[in-house]
């Protein structure tokens, strides 16, 4: 049985609910972020840069090992949800990152893959989609930057329907190639476009994922979420915070204040 994430894992993380209204949000470009827990800073991203597409060969049979460590880590940090855990375990991380920093794929870090942007630390990841994902399994799933794929491929091992936008054209290709290189461009739809904007013409969504902060969350993907529905993302200008929403009706969200973030502002439009 799956075991549901602990929302405040940690002790000490205030949580603030309310009500979503109308508000303009941007879209999507990232690098280097941080997250601020008792004890520690954990920088974090979630958009990646186009890096060289050498495929990491130095790690033979230790990446399922090390996987399998950074597995227990995660555990130990507060996440339960087997759903997610299993699914990061699949996902060789390493297929996603530079082939000079294979043998650190697996640290609890953001890591660099080219033009100053990083992959996701593996706690982030495993939090957001945890969080989003708590207690129902989504069908219908909007990941707003694919960044280099790394988030959309762990969705895609129990998410029936991924669908993942990028406004880099650059990290578009990348993913692009690192789906297809693990044969998941069949689970995960990628779409080369502005972020802010969703996709309209594919919505409502169970679940919507969104990294990177803006003052308000875009309303355009508020509106895109079904009734039931949860989007996480960070909201904020110099004081961030992760929010979890959940629609309540057909003009109605709940709100609830996660941890404390610092993620890069999120931007409009694409770049080629």
């Amino acid at each position: 049985m799956n075991k549901p994430v602990n929302r405040h894992p940690f002790p000490g993380t205030p949580k603030r609910v309310g009500r979503v209204g109308a508000g303009r949000g941007f879209s999507a470009a990232n690098s280097n972020t941080r997250i601020s827990l008792p004890g520690r800073t954990l920088d974090v991203s979630a958009f990646a840069a186009p890096a060289s597409h050498a495929r990491p060969g130095n790690l033979g049979l230790n990446s399922d090992r090390l996987r399998a460590q950074m597995i227990q880590r995660l555990r130990n940090q507060g996440i339960q949800d087997e759903r997610v855990l299993d699914a990061m375990m699949a996902v060789p991380r390493h297929v996603f990152v530079d082939e000079g920093l294979a043998s650190r794929a697996y640290e609890d870090a953001a890591l660099p893959i080219g033009q100053g942007q990083t992959i996701s630390q593996p706690w982030v990841v495993a939090r957001m989609i945890s969080a989003m994902c708590e207690n129902r399994v989504p069908v219908k799933v909007l990941e707003v930057g694919a960044g280099c794929g790394y988030q959309a491929a762990v969705l895609a091992q129990f998410v029936k329907e991924v669908h993942a936008v990028e406004r880099i054209r650059g990290l578009y290709e990348l993913a692009r190639g690192h789906l297809r290189e693990l044969k998941l461009q069949g689970r995960v739809r990628l779409s080369f476009g502005d972020g802010m904007l969703g996709l309209p013409n594919t919505a409502p969504f169970d679940a919507i994922v969104v990294a990177a902060a803006g003052i308000k969350i875009p309303q355009a993907l508020l509106d895109q979420l079904a009734v039931g529905g949860r989007l996480i993302a960070p909201e904020g200008g110099a004081a961030q915070r992760l929010i979890l929403i959940e629609r309540t009706g057909p003009a109605a969200w709940h709100r609830e204040e996660l941890e404390s973030v610092r993620f890069v502002p999120l931007r409009a439009g694409t770049q080629s």
